[in-house]
């Protein structure tokens, strides 16, 4: 018996044991030690954020159930269209509807018999009673009507990835340089001599052009053609010409060593300077001063309000090119070329700027700063410069050439990167002037041709911002001025 309630008491220790593991695999019972369930958490928090747990730089009407999850999923209310023919709408069809659908499509080939005439009604009712459904919606392509029109207001919200609408940069138009010249005026018994200056363009529209002993006037605004001067002798003829800045007085340099200076309004020769032993092959204004170069190498200063106009010389030239000083006083010799330099432009924008051009033995375009004597650029252009000149409008140099190649070549300025060739002339260019307006280029060569190339217009948003900028100017210097 003692053996037996041992039994039993071991019976029911065990059986005891087991049923406490199995409780606990259960999880009936809550465990104590376990961390805050996610949802305490979140009630916990949500009753005391709105009351101390606020941060000093945020507002305190913060939403309570901000952080909460969303109660409806978005876009979940929408139905599905239930009309046949809506928007993705993919049926299920039979065999037996296939089947129909190939009927209809080869019977939509054959001709119509204009006897037989069913209504739709009729076909509708004929075909739900023998095939069990409308045959017209066993078609696999229906068209059932015009699309419809995008209700008012719609707005595609789809972004485009890529498109080929152009970029503003490639909206920007290019300029247009025209390769014919505008204009082209005959200039027969034109000297073809390279050291010669036989071309200039006043201030008040009037292009002077000396051909060999004559001097004629052309009116660019009215197209009238006028004789200033014919030399009194047949083998003198003009070698150099230049207006003044008013343009109202031209200097005429001669063969005969003389620089004269003519009223072109009363057509009427005022002066007639002698100085010079050879002749005076370029001119040059300074307000009243008139400066004349000459075969011999030297430069005279003409003082044209005095009688005794002759009033300084410099010394440095050996022939109608090459380096010069003031007063017998050399400032700066600028000797890199290597051969004739004739060609010389000021920058208008740049008052230490100059450039330089070299004939057939060098054939360099260079650009100095004349403040430092330095080289600041060089350039070949594999053809001889006769000519250069600043273009303002679009900050360009230009240059006119000879041997070999006999043309006029637009360059950016400073990084001399050619923009245009302008081609035409049928000998070597040997003069280019800009109008006064800066639009055109007016060139003369030896084919005894004067080609005007029109290569410098400003769109019209631009000319009118430059306008006003010098209407503004020259208001500020009228006030101060009063």
């Amino acid at each position: 018996e003692e053996t037996l309630v041992c039994e039993n008491l071991d019976k029911m220790a065990q059986f005891g044991f087991e049923n406490d593991i199995h409780s606990i695999l259960k999880l009936d019972m809550p465990i104590t030690n376990a961390p805050m369930a996610r949802w305490q958490r979140k009630a916990s928090s949500s009753n005391t954020t709105g009351l101390s747990s606020l941060s000093p730089g945020k507002s305190a009407n913060v939403s309570l159930s901000s952080s909460k999850t969303p109660t409806k999923t978005p876009g979940k209310g929408k139905k599905t269209p239930s009309k046949m023919g809506g928007d993705r709408f993919i049926p299920i069809r039979s065999n037996k509807q296939m089947d129909v659908a190939n009927f209809l499509i080869t019977k939509e080939n054959e001709p119509v018999d204009a006897n037989t005439s069913v209504s739709a009604e009729s076909q509708k009712f004929w075909s739900v009673t023998l095939n069990g459904y409308n045959i017209e919606d066993a078609k696999i392509l229906h068209l059932g009507g015009k699309p419809l029109n995008a209700p008012e207001g719609y707005q595609n919200n789809l972004k485009v990835l890529y498109s080929q609408a152009m970029t503003p940069a490639s909206l920007k138009k290019n300029r247009y340089i025209s390769s014919s010249p505008d204009r082209i005026l005959d200039a027969p018994d034109l000297r073809n001599d390279f050291y010669l200056n036989l071309l200039d363009w006043s201030s008040r529209n009037i292009l002077a052009v000396a051909l060999n002993n004559n001097v004629y006037l052309w009116d660019a605004a009215q197209g009238d053609i006028h004789l200033l001067m014919k030399m009194e002798r047949e083998e003198d003829y003009i070698s150099s010409l230049s207006w003044t800045k008013e343009g109202n007085y031209l200097a005429v340099g001669t063969s005969d060593c003389k620089v004269q200076l003519w009223d072109v309004e009363n057509q009427k020769r005022l002066r007639s300077m002698a100085s010079h032993t050879a002749r005076i092959g370029v001119l040059s204004w300074n307000d009243h001063i008139l400066s004349s170069g000459s075969r011999s190498g030297q430069i005279h200063h003409h003082d044209v309000r005095v009688a005794d106009h002759h009033i300084s010389t410099l010394v440095g030239h050996s022939q109608e090119e090459g380096s010069s000083n003031r007063d017998g006083q050399l400032i700066r010799c600028l000797n890199e070329h290597q051969g004739a330099v004739k060609a010389l432009a000021w920058c208008p924008w740049q008052s230490n700027i100059l450039a330089s051009g070299g004939g057939t033995s060098d054939r360099h375009i260079r650009t100095w700063n004349v403040n430092t004597g330095s080289c600041i650029s060089s350039l070949d252009t594999q053809s001889q410069i006769s000519s250069l000149l600043f273009a303002p409008n679009y900050k360009e140099l230009v240059s006119a050439h000879g041997y070999a190649h006999n043309n006029v070549v637009i360059w950016k300025y400073p990084s001399l990167t050619k923009v245009a060739e302008l081609n035409g002339h049928d000998g070597r260019v040997l003069n280019l002037i800009l109008s006064p307006d800066n639009t055109t280029v007016a060139t003369v060569a030896g084919d005894e041709t004067i080609r005007l190339w029109k290569c410098f217009e400003m769109d019209p948003a631009t000319k009118k911002s430059k306008e006003r900028l010098v209407k503004s100017a020259s208001g500020v210097i009228h006030q101060s001025i009063r």
